[in-house]
């Protein structure tokens, strides 16, 4: 490993660099929740509302599947050379996707700045990764959590501000000026980065299996339920391609010379327990995120603006936890402990939401939502500092990349799997969201509120799981410098 490339960054260097790449990732973040209020909007003004849905589908398809693809690439060419394409060709895909004249046209425009935009947030954590050491990291990692709450709460004000008050293209033009920051900013101050480049092969066909396989699996779960049913041919085929070619990118990973993923990367007991805790953790946020509005309207009785007020406890919460977790990790001998606590926290509030699913004071709600994501909060920087610690630095771009993969594939099934219990489960749900001003008979209010009692369980079930794969994550000695990873113990 090339410990010695390691270069010494002051403390105000390093919050120079952070605030270049936290910008960078606000690019990506504020992309995926500005779109959503200006969607109306763009519908009518481009006369087609039929395929709207693809606005977000192909922005999430091509994120998600390039991640792993930018971890591999930072890598063998470096991490500046790699992240700078990445904000370019978000930055075209934002030009392209304001100057689109129709719908499906600007799909394909946002599935480009989906190219761009997977790669933003697993290269600026690890470009975090080499700057700081694992000890000192996790009070880093507090800064990328509030991004995506910056994002989760400004984002669809700022949507809905700009596509009735400006233009729907505006959402879109915004990105120039906050990219070109971005590139200038990450640009200079990137150049004194240890140089990490190798001279490894990009295994394309590895990457292609891999897209093949996630694509359709995205697609049946955007669909399922919704466009089609799940026992539809078009949805379990969809399933079945998905499978199909997930098992030609394990064989390709076991058998290619260097594989998209290194083996010794997907064999890392701590890159796959803290990877699976991760991702379901963030799955339960991503997924109460998307469903609770329904609740918050249809059960509670707030109105839209309302609900959108009293979200954001669930959304600052995984902030709080971060923060906590990220300070601790740098002091206690056993930084598993506050996550474990966290996870605890996390499934007595959501087993309290799933004993009282209606009728609890708002004050009391809003606490228990906010105790949810500050349990929650505290995993994603201990599994993001654990995994990065856990390698070599020259596989930093790979597990870094691989770890954020497998977070949004589990966050789109979680999100998927409530979403079905909320819609399959009632058609309450449906009426909530089709009308602002829905008035539900107690009969439909009671119907509404047992779909989310399952919702409750099925997140204190994932809650469950996550501790159980956190708790069995070895807890290897956090270096303070540059010295190379522990091995494992067994």
């Amino acid at each position: 490993m090339n410990s010695e490339n390691r270069a010494d960054f002051s403390r105000p260097e390093i919050l120079s660099i952070l605030l270049g790449l936290m910008l960078a990732m606000l690019l990506g973040a504020l992309d995926q929740t500005i779109v959503a209020t200006a969607m109306p909007t763009i519908g009518r003004e481009l006369g087609d509302v039929e395929q709207l849905p693809w606005i977000v589908t192909a922005y999430l398809l091509a994120s998600v599947a390039v991640t792993p693809l930018y971890g591999k690439l930072a890598d063998i060419h470096g991490r500046r050379i790699v992240l700078l394409s990445a904000i370019a060709i978000f930055v075209a895909g934002s030009i392209a996707c304001a100057l689109s004249p129709s719908v499906p046209i600007l799909a394909v425009a946002r599935a480009v700045q989906g190219a761009g935009g997977g790669g933003l947030i697993s290269l600026a954590q690890t470009i975090i990764a080499d700057i700081v050491s694992p000890r000192e990291r996790g009070r880093y990692q507090v800064h990328i959590a509030s991004v995506f709450a910056t994002s989760s709460l400004a984002g669809p004000a700022l949507g809905g501000l700009l596509a009735d008050h400006v233009h729907w293209s505006a959402i879109f033009w915004i990105n120039i000026p906050l990219g070109a920051a971005a590139f200038f900013m990450t640009s200079s101050r990137l150049k004194r980065l240890p140089n990490v480049a190798r001279p490894h092969k990009l295994d394309i066909l590895g990457a292609i299996l891999l897209l093949l396989g996630t694509s359709p699996f995205l697609l049946a779960l955007s669909w399922g339920g919704v466009r089609y049913a799940w026992t539809s041919p078009v949805v379990v085929g969809l399933i079945a391609a998905a499978v199909l070619f997930a098992l030609a990118f394990v064989w390709r990973t076991r058998t290619a010379d260097e594989p998209l993923i290194p083996a010794t990367v997907l064999g890392n007991q701590v890159v796959k327990t803290a990877t699976v805790a991760a991702g379901l953790s963030m799955g339960v946020f991503i997924g109460l995120s998307i469903v609770m509005p329904i609740y918050l309207e249809g059960v509670v009785g707030l109105t839209a603006s309302m609900s959108g007020l009293a979200l954001i406890p669930l959304m600052i919460g995984t902030v709080i936890g971060a923060t906590i977790a990220g300070r601790a990790m740098a002091r206690a001998a056993n930084y598993k402990r506050l996550p474990l606590a966290g996870l605890a926290l996390g499934f007595v509030a959501c087993a309290i939401l799933a004993w009282r699913p209606r009728g609890l004071p708002l004050p009391v709600l809003e606490g228990l939502l906010l105790a949810v994501t500050i349990g929650l909060g505290t995993v994603l920087p201990t599994a993001t500092v654990s995994i990065q610690n856990a390698v070599q630095r020259s596989e930093l771009g790979a597990a870094t990349g691989a770890s954020n993969f497998f977070r949004q594939i589990g966050s789109a099934l979680v999100a998927a799997v409530f979403g079905a219990i909320v819609f399959g489960g009632s058609g309450v749900a449906h009426e909530v969201t089709m009308s602002a001003h829905a008035t539900l008979d107690p009969a439909s209010i009671e119907a509404l509120a047992q779909s989310f009692r399952h919702v409750y369980i099925g997140a204190c079930g994932l809650i469950l799981v996550a501790a159980a794969f956190f708790a069995a994550m070895e807890m290897r000695p956090l270096r303070s410098g540059a010295e190379p990873p522990a091995e494992s113990g067994h």
